[in-house]
């Protein structure tokens, strides 16, 4: 009951966002405020200036993300009521239709994506069609990743009506269906991948989330590139000049609020996302596939493994170093040594991109709690305990 009863409130926000936040009915979405307060050069909820729409990478991820997570959700109801066997269709099919959009349009036929730079970006469009990528490193890129599912080869069998129009989709829309992880191919062990994202592209993606001259840092993943620290991104606008550079604590304006920053620190709940996603990646593609982890030191881990080590990266920041230092203490020496101080942690909103100090506020348990879950032993909830 609990599911079915979110599922109806889920449908109507996703009808929400699909009627406010896509001007140009193409299925990429502008957002509105999506957080990531201060990671671009505009403020994310505010009208543009003379009239442009900024197409965002993310905001379009998440919607991709919420259509397959509300596609699994259906085939779950499904199974007991065949009513939702239309439902997971129908959000499938916008998942699909999202991804299209997001990997195709565009005069090079690219989307959102950059070939140069091997990154998803966002988008300036203006009123007279002039068309600017706005190549800022950040979480932006990353956020493609998230819209991802693993659906069990069985689950299908109970569902004819949406393997019947899988089937009829690979068929006649080839194109259509080439532009997400093959469904169709289940693993050695039944499963299958329903991602926004093949392997070329995912594995591009993580060339650069875990370069440690990029998002990789001791205590996880930044929220813009180190590559900024040397090379800030500027856009000339309106006779203005916006910048954006890496900023590991935190911020140095009051753009946009300036209470939070999102230009280079760590932040909890997107490191947790980053983390579930490859575990889930790898339930698919298992401990075969392998990729270079840190980015050029030659050493090779399967996704789960990756997710292992940002998961040991960030729970650094709360561990005792040799010195009994924790570094989301910082500097701070009655929390470092104080016994009524040291060994009670708080939980702050985001942690600085090099040396994990706590920053914000301190109080922020919702998201920053997620630890407490990387912490515990993992079960793998589609084979054994990891």
């Amino acid at each position: 009951a609990f599911l079915e009863t979110v599922f109806h409130k889920l449908m109507l926000n996703f009808t929400w966002w699909v009627n406010r936040k896509d001007a140009l009915g193409n299925n990429i979405f502008e957002g509105g405020f999506l957080g990531l307060d201060n990671i671009g050069v505009f403020n994310r909820s505010a009208t543009l200036p003379d009239g442009m729409i900024m197409e965002q990478a993310d905001g379009t991820s998440w919607m991709a993300m919420y259509a397959i997570n509300l596609t699994r959700i259906a085939l779950e109801l499904a199974q007991t009521n065949h009513v939702y066997e239309d439902l997971a269709i129908k959000f499938f099919e916008h998942f699909l239709f999202i991804s299209e959009a997001m990997n195709t349009l565009g005069e090079d036929d690219t989307g959102l994506w950059d070939e140069d730079d091997q990154f998803f970006y966002d988008i300036l469009r203006s009123p007279d069609g002039t068309v600017t990528k706005l190549k800022i490193r950040s979480l932006v890129g990353v956020i493609p990743l998230f819209a991802a599912e693993i659906v069990e080869d069985d689950l299908f069998d109970k569902i004819p009506g949406l393997t019947e129009r899988m089937d009829w989709i690979l068929k006649n829309r080839p194109g259509l269906a080439g532009q997400v992880s093959r469904w169709h191919q289940q693993n050695p062990q039944g499963r299958h991948l329903l991602a926004l994202l093949r392997s070329f592209r995912m594995t591009r993606i993580l060339k650069r989330l875990l370069d440690e001259n990029e998002f990789l840092s001791d205590h996880g993943i930044r929220g813009i590139s180190k590559y900024h620290q040397d090379h800030p991104y500027q856009l000339e606008i309106g006779g203005q000049t916006l910048t954006v550079k890496y900023t590991p604590g935190e911020s140095e304006t009051e753009l946009f609020g300036g209470n939070s920053n999102w230009r280079g620190p760590i932040w909890m709940p997107i490191n947790f996302l980053i983390i579930e996603s490859l575990q889930r990646y790898h339930f698919y593609y298992g401990d075969k596939f392998k990729v270079e982890c840190p980015t050029g030191s030659g050493n090779y881990m399967n996704l789960n493994d990756v997710a292992d080590e940002l998961s040991r990266r960030l729970c650094s920041i709360f561990k005792a170093d040799e010195n009994g230092n924790r570094p989301v203490f910082g500097a701070n020496q009655k929390y470092q040594r104080d016994p009524q101080f040291k060994n009670y942690m708080q939980f702050y909103e985001y942690f600085h991109g090099d040396t994990g100090r706590g920053l914000g506020a301190s109080h922020q348990t919702g998201w920053t709690g997620l630890i407490a879950r990387l912490l515990q032993p993992r079960r793998d909830p589609l084979g054994d305990n990891k």
